[in-house]
């Protein structure tokens, strides 16, 4: 028996050791598909938002058909957020910034529309507009919550895969760390409005 020993401790340690590495890979992928799962929560948020936009215009431009620049610069951007889509798994910091500053694009054109549509009483009494409006507001806000819950959980993926010692499986495996959603340059600076 003391000769099996030793070959014994061994194919245990080696039993442990395949487990835990088992259990913290399933442990990254679960953090890792999460997030994926939330940035694609992100993703129908904003296309909630770029749902509304069409009725909205339409609503706009029965009162102000003559702001045609301003409601085509919304229907532009809205076809530029749109059209940019990421995987947040293997996203570079250039296709976030690209993503990010699509959706301040139209951020920026629905806040000139918004101005816009303060010249217009009548626009600011419309059943559909008020209707619209809320629903774009909700929708802001709902967009807000899913990129902060998006952010939170890929930064706990990325600190279970930098822990030691998960990071050297972690590097074996290749899981890479994912970008955070972050806010888009000069948004700490509230936009003038006029309305003159």
């Amino acid at each position: 028996m003391k000769k099996w020993l030793p070959l014994i401790i061994i194919i245990i340690l080696i039993f442990v050791l395949y487990k835990w590495v088992v259990g913290l890979n399933n442990t990254m992928v679960e953090k890792q598909e999460t997030a994926k799962t939330q940035w694609a929560n992100v993703e129908s948020a904003y296309q909630r938002r770029a749902d509304l936009i069409p009725n909205l215009v339409n609503t706009v431009k029965g009162y102000a058909s003559h702001e045609k620049e301003t409601l085509e610069g919304v229907i532009q951007a809205r076809a530029n957020a749109t059209k940019t889509t990421i995987d947040p798994s293997n996203v570079t910091p250039e296709q976030m910034a690209s993503f990010q500053q699509a959706q301040s694009g139209l951020t920026g054109a629905l806040s000139k529309l918004m101005v816009v549509v303060e010249k217009y009483p009548d626009l600011k009494a419309n059943q559909n507009f008020l209707e619209l409006q809320s629903q774009l507001e909700g929708t802001e806000n709902r967009i807000n919550v899913e990129r902060n819950r998006f952010n939170t959980m890929t930064k706990d993926y990325n600190i279970l895969i930098r822990k030691f010692p998960a990071k050297l499986v972690a590097s074996i495996l290749n899981f890479d760390p994912m970008l955070l959603f972050q806010a888009a340059e000069g948004s700490d600076v509230a936009p003038a409005v006029n309305f003159n």
